[in-house]
């Protein structure tokens, strides 16, 4: 599969997620065998403004590629100046969030608001476009609520303006993640589109994969939160999506192991501190499941030090 001149070795893509896809979430995920990455999002303006936080997400230090760097905004001016910024910085493709359901975003008439205006949205595409040589893809809802089930017209708008690829999450913003996720909307899409179109919403295992690729023939998919505290997905969908054989889960030492490494890079990433406040989140979600989790959960919240924290990921 190609998005515009970036190549990418298997249909299996890690979405984007607030407070999760930093950097040593991206590299994880390509250890295990994830094609391409996505930062978290990052806001036109705070990009114009030189915020210093937003800067440290879309850090990619050795960082193997290709990365995607999703942006959000509502002027096409100043998120075409915001794509000049990230191309800069080394993004292989540029993202435009159409899909973040949140009241904080879409009260500014951005992230999924943006399907309530279709031409302002095919000008934002247009306008990015124009303006940096990267790819530029958009990832979308299947509309704003019932009464606008839009995502075919905005898809099309957004093809026309030049996207290389779109991605559908096949939910109303007015759902947010809950409810099923529609695979038919993103089939409609990808009838619809020439360009390639990847699937979200629902994929929990391999099989959602293979389902949703056989369902809707989309070219890719893109695993969210299914991948939290569980890299090991990406690895398995691969594997099952060429072969048809399902992997075994990790071992509780394996798991355990690849938490301890999300630690370090976290370290390497933020510091001690910061990396020591954010992987509670992360080591909850490792853990889940697991015989005990519940109190080793209470034990990690309070670790005082990444050394003590260390020794509770390890048995």
């Amino acid at each position: 599969m190609r998005i515009g001149n970036v190549k990418l070795f298997n249909p299996v893509i890690a979405a984007p997620m607030a407070g999760v896809s930093d950097r040593a979430y991206r590299i994880l995920a390509r250890e295990f065998q994830c094609s391409l990455a996505c930062t978290e999002m990052a806001s036109d303006q705070a990009l114009l403004y030189n915020n210093p936080r937003t800067f440290t997400i879309l850090n990619h230090t050795s960082e193997p590629g290709p990365l995607s760097v999703q942006i959000f905004g509502s002027n096409p001016e100043n998120m075409a100046r915001a794509a000049v910024i990230v191309e800069r910085i080394g993004a292989d493709i540029i993202d435009i969030n159409m899909g973040c359901p949140t009241p904080k975003i879409v009260r500014n008439g951005e992230g999924a608001a943006l399907m309530k205006t279709p031409e302002l949205a095919a000008r934002i595409v247009r306008e990015v476009v124009s303006r940096v040589r990267v790819p530029v893809t958009v990832k979308m809802r299947k509309g704003w609520d019932e009464n606008s089930v839009n995502a075919v017209e905005v898809a099309l708008l957004t093809e026309a303006a030049g996207a290389a690829a779109v991605t559908i999450h096949g939910r109303l913003r007015s759902q947010f993640y809950g409810e099923q996720a529609d695979w038919d909307i993103i089939r409609a899409v990808k009838t619809a589109l020439k360009i390639p179109v990847v699937g979200n919403g629902d994929i929990r295992i391999p099989v959602d994969a293979k389902r949703m690729m056989e369902e809707t023939a989309c070219d890719a998919v893109m695993i969210g939160r299914a991948a939290m505290g569980n890299p090991w997905i990406f690895a398995q969908t691969v594997h099952y999506l060429a072969t048809g054989e399902l992997l075994p889960p990790p071992a509780l030492q394996e798991k355990l192991s690849v938490a301890r490494r999300h630690l370090d890079l976290l370290v390497e990433t933020k510091g001690e501190s910061l990396a020591l406040l954010e992987m509670r989140k992360h080591a909850a979600w490792y853990i889940k499941g697991l015989p005990g989790a519940a109190r080793m959960r209470q034990k990690i919240n309070q670790a005082a030090t990444i050394k003590e924290l260390h020794q509770m990921l390890t048995f």
